[in-house]
C-alpha cells in the first residue's frame, strides 16, 4: 500500500502489489530446526521401510527396480547423497553429487520421490505381466509414504499456515498434536482419488475379461467401447488432479482444519480453475528453492568438511580420506569407529536433505493460500486456530464493582474498585 507525501511516494507494500512474493517466506520456515529435524526424521522413516520392503518382496521386477538403492542395510544413502562431503567451492577428489533437476530443486526432487511408488505403479504394471509379489511391494510403498507424511509432512504444513497467515509462531506440541489428530484426513486425501480410479476400472476389468473370450468378445468391447474410454477420461481426470494437487489437499486441512472430502474437493477445483496461475506460483516456489537448497547444501558439506579438515591437521591427509571411504586399512576397531564418524556426518546430510522436503511443503501451503485468494476471494491471514494456537497477548476481560467492563488487569486501578458507595439519600 502507497503512503502519499503531496507528490511523493513514502513507502510501496510488495506484498500487497505482488502477493506471489509471499513465497519467498517458505524459504525462512524450511530452514527452522524444526523444520528440519521434521524432515529428516520422515525421510529416514520412509527410507527404511522402502529398504525393508525391497528387500522382503525383492527388487528383480523391472516394477520394484526403483527400489534398490533403498536395500542394503543403509538405506538413507538413497537421500543423503545429494550433498558432497566438501563444498563444490573448495573441490573434491572424492565423487561429487550430481547436478540435475531432481536434486537442485526441491519442488520437483520432493514431488518426485513421494509419488514415485504412484508413478512406478502405472508405468509398469497393468498391461505387462508383473508378479504378484512387485504389486503388492509398490502398493505397501505408497502406503507406508503416505503414512509418514502425513504425520510429519502435516506437522511441517500445520507449522507454515500457521506462520504464513497468523504470524503466530506454534510449537513443538502444537504441530504435533494437530497432525496427530489430523493424521486419518491427511492420510486418506490422496487415497481418495486412488479409490475412484480403481471404482472406475472395475467395469472395463470385467470388459477385458469378456474380451478374453474370442471374437464375439471383442466385438462386444468394440460396440462399448464409448464406455470405457468415458471411464479413462474421468480415470485420467482423478489421476491428473491427484497428482499435481495432492500437496494441496495437505495445505487445505492444514489451513482449514478441515476433512478429507472439502481438501480433495478445494484441491481439484484451484487446480483447474487456476492451471497457469498454479503454474506461475510453482515456478516462482522453484526457483526460490533452488537458490535456497544451493545455499543449504553448500553449508551442510561446509560443516562436514571442517571437521575432516581440522582432524586431518592431527592425523594426516591419507588417514582421513580412509575414513571417508575412499581406501585405506583401518583395522576392525578403527572400522568400526569411521563408520560412526560417516554415521554422524550422514546426520548432517540427512538434516540437509530435509530442507528439500520442508520447503516443498512450506511452499505448498504458500501456493495453496494464494490460490485460495484467487478463485475464493478470501484474505491470505484467514486460517484456523485450536484453542490452544490462539494469541494469548490480548487482556481477559472482567467487570469492576459498578458492572463496568474492564481488562482484569486493570480493574484494580478502576476508579470505581475501591471508593465507598455512595450515602443513601
Amino acid at each position: 500500500m502507497m503512503e502519499p507525501d503531496g507528490d511523493t511516494i513514502r513507502a510501496v507494500a510488495w506484498s500487497e502489489v505482488f502477493p506471489w512474493l509471499r513465497i519467498i517466506r517458505a524459504f525462512r520456515l524450511a530452514i527452522t530446526v524444526r523444520a528440519l529435524v521434521f524432515g529428516a526424521v520422515a525421510i529416514f522413516l520412509t527410507a527404511a521401510g522402502w529398504g525393508l520392503l525391497g528387500t522382503v518382496f525383492s527388487t528383480d521386477s523391472p516394477a520394484t527396480e526403483w527400489l534398490k538403492p533403498y536395500t542394503g542395510g543403509r538405506p538413507w544413502r538413497a537421500f543423503t547423497g545429494a550433498v558432497s562431503d566438501r563444498p563444490l567451492l573448495i573441490g573434491s577428489r572424492m565423487e561429487m553429487p550430481a547436478s540435475s533437476m531432481q536434486r537442485d530443486n526441491p519442488m520437483f526432487y520432493s514431488w518426485e520421490k513421494l509419488t514415485q511408488p504412484a508413478i512406478e505403479g502405472l508405468s509398469q504394471t497393468g498391461l505387462a505381466a508383473t508378479p504378484p509379489r512387485a504389486i503388492a511391494s509398490i502398493i505397501l510403498c505408497g502406503l507406508w509414504a503416505a503414512a509418514v507424511w502425513a504425520f510429519f509432512g502435516a506437522a511441517i504444513c500445520r507449522t507454515a499456515a500457521v506462520q504464513l497467515a497468523a504470524e503466530e509462531q506454534i510449537g513443538w506440541g502444537a504441530a504435533t498434536r494437530f497432525a496427530g489428530r489430523k493424521w486419518s484426513a491427511y492420510f486418506a486425501a490422496p487415497l481418495l482419488p486412488v479409490g475412484g480410479v480403481l471404482l472406475m476400472a472395475i467395469p472395463v476389468i470385467i470388459l477385458g475379461l469378456i474380451m478374453r473370450a474370442g471374437g464375439f468378445g471383442i466385438l462386444l468391447g468394440g460396440i462399448v467401447w464409448p464406455l470405457a474410454l468415458l471411464a479413462g477420461f474421468i480415470m485420467a481426470l482423478l489421476l491428473l488432479g491427484m497428482l499435481f494437487g495432492w500437496p494441496l489437499m495437505w495445505s487445505a486441512i492444514s489451513a482449514e482444519g478441515s476433512d478429507s472430502f472439502d481438501a480433495l474437493s478445494r484441491s481439484y477445483a484451484y487446480i483447474f480453475q487456476k492451471p497457469l496461475h498454479y503454474l506461475f506460483y510453482a515456478v516462482v516456489a522453484a526457483f526460490v528453492g533452488w537458490l535456497g537448497w544451493l545455499l543449504v547444501r553448500e553449508f551442510a558439506a561446509g560443516v562436514v568438511w571442517m571437521s575432516y579438515w581440522a582432524a586431518g591437521w592431527g592425523c594426516g591427509e591419507d588417514r582421513v580420506l580412509s575414513i571417508m571411504g575412499s581406501g585405506g586399512e583401518l583395522g576392525g576397531v578403527g572400522w568400526f569407529g569411521a563408520g560412526m564418524i560417516r554415521f554422524w556426518a550422514a546426520c548432517v546430510k540427512l538434516l540437509a536433505v530435509g530442507y528439500l522436503f520442508s520447503y516443498f511443503w512450506s511452499a505448498s501451503v504458500a501456493i495453496y493460500f494464494l490460490l485460495r485468494r484467487d478463485v475464493d476471494a478470501m484474505e491470505m491471514n484467514e486460517v484456523y486456530l485450536d484453542a490452544d494456537e490462539e494469541p494469548t497477548d490480548l487482556p481477559t476481560i472482567g467487570a469492576d464493582p459498578s458492572g463496568a467492563p474492564v481488562a482484569e488487569g486493570d480493574a484494580a486501578d478502576s476508579p470505581n474498585a475501591d471508593s465507598p458507595e455512595a450515602p443513601e439519600v
